[in-house]
């Protein structure tokens, strides 16, 4: 994830954040966060994001389905601090 999916994302435009998350070793998820729609609906088409899905997908890493579900913020708080230090 840091070394092929991080890097990708850095790369589009309006990009804001990521956390990669697991559960256990056949449960994770992506969760990233995008300046506005539009962003998100070019990152869909990016060439670069294609590459990188069609590359994760190849290498057997995920067995699994997977899904994408977009959600509009309403509001919230992040303590921006509190989760650097907690990402390491």
């Amino acid at each position: 994830a840091r070394e092929r999916s991080l890097p990708m994302f850095r790369e589009q435009r309006g990009f804001i954040g990521v956390l990669f998350m697991r559960e256990r070793a056949d449960r994770a998820a992506v969760f990233t966060l995008w300046k506005d729609e539009k962003a998100v609906e070019e990152l869909e088409a990016s060439p670069l994001y294609r590459q990188t899905v069609e590359v994760i997908l190849g290498s057997g890493f995920l067995a699994m389905a997977q899904s994408v579900e977009v959600f509009e913020v309403h509001g919230g708080q992040v303590w921006a601090g509190e989760l650097a230090a907690r990402l390491g």
